[in-house]
């Protein structure tokens, strides 16, 4: 996709042979939600099936895939989901580098909308996705293969990816 000015980081969309390397990725930076929930995050089969239907945003620094975001466009909307970063780099502005160039993608390619979705218990999450431009739109219960070990549900968030004074 294109290179970071001003720094060594690569952005690009993710292949088949990544698969193990984003699993990886992100079962690392969802580490935390062990607390309540079951298993690793993601399995690599999961990975594989998501590459078949959207693309991962890759972020790479020094030649290692440092983080990771999932889009899937679907018509004027899209959905976002798994944002990654190494935990040793979390918090250094990589998350944002790739929320932004997940909605550049999909705006690119016609969606109006992006919709994200976060675990409740997450609580410092939908504070940075509302600065972001997020807002909640919904809820809904975790899929049923997802074993939970503590209540909790998804808070479904969405933003307008064209503002709405340009909106036909």
């Amino acid at each position: 996709m294109s290179k970071h000015p001003g720094t060594n980081l690569r952005l690009r969309i993710a292949d088949a042979a990544d698969a193990e390397t984003i699993t990886r990725l992100i079962n690392a930076a969802f580490e935390v939600e062990r607390a309540f929930l079951a298993g690793d995050r993601i399995q690599i089969a999961e990975v594989r099936d998501r590459l078949a239907k959207g693309q991962f945003i890759l972020a790479e620094q020094d030649g290692s895939i440092i983080g990771c975001v999932y889009v899937e466009p679907g018509g004027e909307r899209a959905y976002l989901g798994l944002l990654s970063v190494e935990p040793a780099l979390q918090r250094s502005g990589i998350g944002k580098l790739l929320m932004d160039a997940a909605e550049e993608h999909c705006r690119f390619l016609g969606c109006r909308f992006m919709d994200l979705r976060v675990v409740n218990l997450r609580t410092e999450l939908p504070p940075y996705y509302r600065k972001l431009g997020y807002v909640q739109s919904g809820a809904m219960p975790f899929p049923h293969e997802v074993r939970i070990i503590v209540p909790c549900h998804l808070l479904i968030m969405s933003k307008p990816l064209i503002p709405p004074e340009i909106q036909p």
